[in-house]
C-alpha cells in the first residue's frame, strides 16, 4: 500500500541520491550559480535606492519603501519556487528554469535604464524589477538545498564536510556581494548605469553556463509531491479522532504495508522519536476499531509516527521565524537608510575619487570574510572542548548571539546619525539637504561591521536550522522558509517607517523625512533598537522550549501495529 505521508516520499528509491554521485565536486558547480546570482542582486539591490532618488527622483521615504516592498517579495516568491520544485519540477530543473528567467530580467533592466522612453522608463524598470524577483522565487529555495543534497548523509567523510558546508557557502555569497559593492556600484555611481546592470547581466549568463557544466556529477530528485497534502492529513486525522483517548487501549501505526521485496529495495530511513509536543497532533497515529477493521489505510484517517513527528517539526520553526523578523527589519536598512546616511557625509578618498556611498556595504562583506573562517576553525574547536557539543554551540545559540549584535547595530547606527546632524548645525547647514557634511563617512564603520558581525551568526545559523530541523520531504519549502523571514523584514520595516511617518507628521516633525538633517532618523534607529530588545526576549523564551529533531532505532517499516500502546512512548 502506497504511503501517501512524508515519510515515504523521502525514501522513494527512484529520488534517492546516487552514491557515485555528489560531494564537493557537483557542490563548487552549484556555488558558481549561487554566486552569480548574489552577485547579480547585491549590484542591483545595494544602490537601488540611490537610482530611485537620483535618477528617478522618488522621495526618500517613497524610494526606501519601494527597496523594501521589492526585496520583501523577492524573499515570498521563494514559497511558491519551492512548492513549484517539491511537487512538479525537482529542484535541478527549477534552478535552470528560474535562472533563465532571471537572466531575461536583467537583460529587460538594462534595457529599461538606455533605449526605453523616458516618459516609459520608470514603469518598465519595475517590471524588471518584479521579473527578477519571480527568477529569485524559483532560485534561491533550491539551490542552496540542492547543494547540499549533494553530501551523502549516510557517508561519514561527507556528513563532516557538510558540517562546514553553511559556513563555507556563506562565504562565498558574501565574496560575491563584496566584490559587487566594489566593482558595480562603482560603476554605476560613476561610470554608467547601462554598464553597470550589463555586468550584473553577464555574470549570470556565466553562472549559468558553469552550472550545467557540472550536470553529470550532480545527485538529482525528482518532483516529490506536494509538502502541504500529507501536513494537511494529519490535522484532518487529528480533528476526526479529538474525542479518542490516548490512555484506551489503542496500537499505533509505525509504517506502510508493503512486500518483502519492496523493503529490500529501499534505503534505510531513520525513524523520528516520538516527543510530547503537540500531543493533539498524536491522535492522527491512533489505530481504532474503525482503522484496524479496514482492509486499506485511510491516509486522511490514519498517519503515521513520522508523519505526525515532521509536521511536529514545521510547527516547532513557526515561533522561531516569528521571533527572528525584527533581525531583518534592521538589516534591511543597510540598503536604504544606512545608505542615504553616507551619501551626506564626506566620502572622498584622495582629490579625485569619491567612495560611492552604496560601497560601504564591502565592510560588512570584509567583516564576514574574516569572522566566518575564524568561527568555523578557531571558535567552534575551541567551543567544542568547553560544551561537548559537535558545533561548539547550539544553532539557536549562534541566531541569538546574532539578534544581540543586531541590536548594538542599530544603537550604533543612532548614535552616529545624532552626531552626524550636530556636525550640520554647527556648520549651519541644517536647511541645505544636498549639502555634504564635513564629517568623515568613517564613522558608519561600527554599524556595517556589527552588521556583518551579526550576519555571520544569525543568517548562518537561521540556514542550517531551517535545513537540519526540517523533514527531509520539505528541505526546499525550509529554505524558503527561512528566506521569507527576509521578506517579512522588509514588507514590516516599510510597514515601521509608514507608521513613523504618520505619528511623527502629526507633531509637526517628519522623522523621516527627504532632509535628513531636519528629520530625526537617529531617533527612527532608537525605536528599532528597543523593538528589537523586546524581540530578543521573545526569542529566548522561545528558543528555551524548542525540541531538536531527535531519530531512534530503526523501526520494521512493514509492521502495521508495533504492540505499542498510545501513552508508552
Amino acid at each position: 500500500m502506497a504511503e501517501n505521508g512524508l515519510q515515504l516520499r523521502s525514501q522513494n528509491p527512484s529520488t534517492h541520491p546516487k552514491p557515485s554521485r555528489g560531494g564537493w565536486n557537483a557542490a563548487i558547480f552549484i556555488i558558481f550559480v549561487e554566486v552569480a546570482e548574489r552577485f547579480a542582486f547585491y549590484g542591483l539591490a545595494g544602490n537601488l535606492i540611490m537610482y530611485l532618488t537620483n535618477e528617478l527622483h522618488q522621495p526618500t521615504a517613497m524610494a526606501a519603501k519601494n527597496v523594501n516592498l521589492w526585496m520583501g517579495v523577492s524573499s515570498l516568491f521563494p514559497l511558491v519556487g519551492a512548492v513549484v520544485a517539491d511537487s512538479y519540477l525537482g529542484r535541478f530543473k527549477t534552478i535552470i528554469f528560474s535562472s533563465s528567467i532571471y537572466f531575461m530580467g536583467m537583460v529587460l533592466l538594462c534595457l529599461s535604464v538606455s533605449v526605453v522612453p523616458l516618459h516609459y522608463r520608470e514603469a518598465i524598470f519595475f517590471v524588471s524589477l518584479y521579473i527578477l524577483a519571480v527568477g529569485e522565487g524559483g532560485h534561491k529555495p533550491c539551490v542552496q538545498t540542492f547543494a547540499a543534497d549533494q553530501f551523502d548523509e549516510d557517508s561519514e567523510k561527507e556528513r563532516k564536510a557538510k558540517s562546514s558546508f553553511f559556513n563555507w557557502w556563506y562565504l562565498a555569497i558574501v565574496i560575491a556581494g563584496t566584490v559587487a559593492s566594489l566593482v558595480v556600484i562603482y560603476i554605476q555611481d560613476n561610470v554608467s548605469w547601462v554598464i553597470g546592470y550589463g555586468v550584473l547581466a553577464a555574470v549570470i549568463a556565466a553562472g549559468i553556463i558553469l552550472f550545467l557544466l557540472g550536470i553529470k556529477s550532480y545527485r538529482k530528485q525528482g518532483p516529490l509531491g506536494s509538502p502541504f497534502t500529507a501536513v494537511a492529513q494529519v490535522f484532518a486525522a487529528a480533528i476526526r479522532k479529538w474525542r479518542v483517548k490516548e490512555t484506551h487501549d489503542w496500537d499505533v501505526y509505525y509504517g506502510d504495508e508493503r512486500s518483502e521485496t519492496h523493503m529490500e529495495a529501499q534505503p534505510k530511513h531513520k525513524t523520528l522519536a516520538r516527543t510530547k509536543q503537540f500531543r493533539f497532533l498524536d491522535k492522527a497515529m491512533i489505530i481504532d476499531n474503525l482503522d484496524a477493521s479496514s482492509k486499506t489505510r485511510n491516509p486522511w484517517r490514519l498517519c503515521s509516527i513520522n508523519q505526525v513527528e515532521e509536521v511536529k517539526l514545521v510547527i516547532r520553526l513557526i515561533p522561531i521565524w516569528l521571533s527572528c523578523l525584527m533581525f531583518n527589519v534592521v538589516q534591511s536598512q543597510l540598503h536604504t537608510y544606512y545608505t542615504k546616511q553616507g551619501s551626506k557625509m564626506n566620502r572622498s578618498m584622495g582629490p579625485h575619487f569619491q567612495l560611492p556611498p552604496a560601497s560601504l556595504k564591502v565592510f560588512v562583506g570584509i567583516t564576514i570574510l574574516i569572522t566566518v573562517p575564524i568561527y568555523d576553525r578557531i571558535f567552534v574547536p575551541m567551543a567544542r572542548k568547553l560544551s561537548g557539543h559537535p558545533a561548539g554551540i547550539t544553532v539557536l545559540q549562534r541566531i541569538g548571539v546574532g539578534l544581540f549584535l543586531s541590536i548594538l547595530n542599530v544603537v550604533a547606527a543612532a548614535l552616529v546619525e545624532a552626531k552626524r546632524v550636530s556636525v550640520a548645525k554647527q556648520h549651519d547647514l541644517m536647511d541645505n539637504p544636498k549639502a555634504i557634511i564635513p564629517i568623515r563617512v568613517w564613522w558608519l564603520l561600527p554599524q556595517y561591521l556589527i552588521c556583518g558581525l551579526s550576519d555571520t551568526f544569525a543568517v548562518v545559523g537561521l540556514q542550517e536550522l531551517f535545513y537540519d530541523q526540517m523533514p527531509e520531504g520539505l528541505r526546499s519549502l525550509g529554505a524558503a522558509a527561512y528566506i521569507s523571514i527576509l521578506g517579512v523584514g522588509s514588507f514590516l520595516s516599510s510597514a515601521i517607517i509608514s507608521l513613523v511617518q504618520a505619528i511623527s507628521s502629526k507633531s509637526g516633525e517628519e522623522w523621516l523625512g527627504d532632509n535628513l538633517n531636519r528629520a530625526h532618523l537617529d531617533y527612527f534607529y532608537w525605536v528599532l533598537a528597543g523593538m528589537s530588545a523586546l524581540n530578543l526576549c521573545v526569542y529566548v523564551w522561545t528558543a528555551k522550549g524548542f525540541v531538536y529533531k531527535k531519530v531512534e532505532a530503526q523501526k520494521p517499516t512493514g509492521a502495521k501495529k508495533a504492540g505499542t500502546k498510545a501513552g508508552e512512548v
